[in-house]
């Protein structure tokens, strides 16, 4: 499986659906707000975080079939990221995201702002209405790692003494907390067994984390294409991920550089250069691969179905777009 839109083949109509229906959602009320919530939904995302939650849902239903509340927990899975999505990109004044204007150059920084903030109070609300306690724990702990994310990462710009433990905290806060507590949740509302729970958490933990260390390396070895954001971004906005942590640790002239901020004329070019002479992506690119395994690892119990099949096949997918 080579694309993301294979990959979730088998829920295909499910996701056609839910975008339908998270833009009747938020469509109602405020025309700048709707617009906004518009060009969102229909910026061509991946829709991979909410495709997670119906391959899930499904693949522990025992007729796999998916019930009202588990549509409702892939919308709102979908609403929280495209909230965070759009503060981010005021946070890094990115002017436009996998090839669409971002929401704040399209409208403005104002309209971008509350129109985050709507999409994180509508998901609060749909999250309430789900009547069960546990899920609003699970999904409430989301929003609030995403804002420690955003927090810790700027931060800590910039800072070579940051550990690794520190990095990988914060990847779990801003990519792996979302999957993580989304699949669990899943699981909450089909009332499966507390050992069951916690492996499909760690299911979307470990899966997170290898995607948000593949999107670190691709920082360094991708095309603006893959990553729908100029390459070497997160480096030059002093954010430091798995490849620089990893060159630090070989190479101590790296750190004169970070600590002066890049400031000067080819400290980024030489950066670069040393992260790239170094073990660092070989290294992250194992680190990845043990993510992805343990992801696989967590579901191996699920019976058999087209849909564990897609979930067993997403770790390889993953990882594909470092190979």
């Amino acid at each position: 499986m080579n694309t993301v839109t294979e990959l979730l083949q088998p829920v295909e109509n499910d996701l056609d659906d839910l975008i339908l229906e998270l833009k009747n959602l938020i469509g109602a009320g405020h025309p700048i707000l709707q617009a906004a919530a518009e060009h969102l939904f229909s910026a061509g995302g991946k829709r991979l975080r909410p495709g997670i939650v119906l391959l899930i849902s499904k693949a522990i239903s025992p007729e796999f079939c998916l019930t009202t509340k588990h549509k409702r927990l892939a919308e709102i899975t979908e609403m929280i990221h495209t909230a965070s999505l759009v503060h981010d990109d005021v946070v890094d004044e990115a002017s436009t995201r996998r090839g669409v204007d971002t929401v704040h150059s399209r409208f403005n920084t104002r309209v971008a702002v509350l129109a985050g903030d709507f999409l994180f109070a509508q998901a609060s609300w749909h999250l309430a209405n789900l009547d069960n306690v546990n899920v609003v724990k699970l999904l409430s702990r989301v929003i609030m790692d995403l804002a420690e994310g955003e927090i810790k990462q700027n931060l800590n710009r910039f800072d070579s003494a940051q550990s690794f433990p520190k990095y990988i905290n914060k990847s779990y806060c801003k990519t792996a907390s979302l999957i993580a507590n989304s699949c669990k949740a899943a699981g909450v509302l089909s009332g499966i067994n507390d050992e069951n729970l916690t492996s499909l958490y760690d299911f979307g933990k470990n899966i997170g984390l290898a995607f948000q260390v593949v999107d670190d390396i691709l920082d360094f070895t991708g095309n603006d294409k893959q990553l729908g954001k100029p390459a070497v971004s997160d480096l030059a906005s002093g954010y430091l991920t798995a490849p620089v942590l990893y060159a630090l640790e070989e190479n101590k002239q790296l750190s004169v550089l970070i600590n002066r901020e890049l400031a000067e004329k080819d400290d980024l070019d030489n950066a670069l250069n040393i992260i790239m002479n170094s073990k660092a992506i070989e290294s992250s690119r194992k680190l990845a691969e043990d993510f992805a395994m343990l992801s696989k690892e967590a579901i191996v119990w699920l019976p058999d179905s087209e849909y564990k099949r897609a979930l067993m096949a997403l770790p390889e997918f993953v990882l594909s777009r470092i190979y």
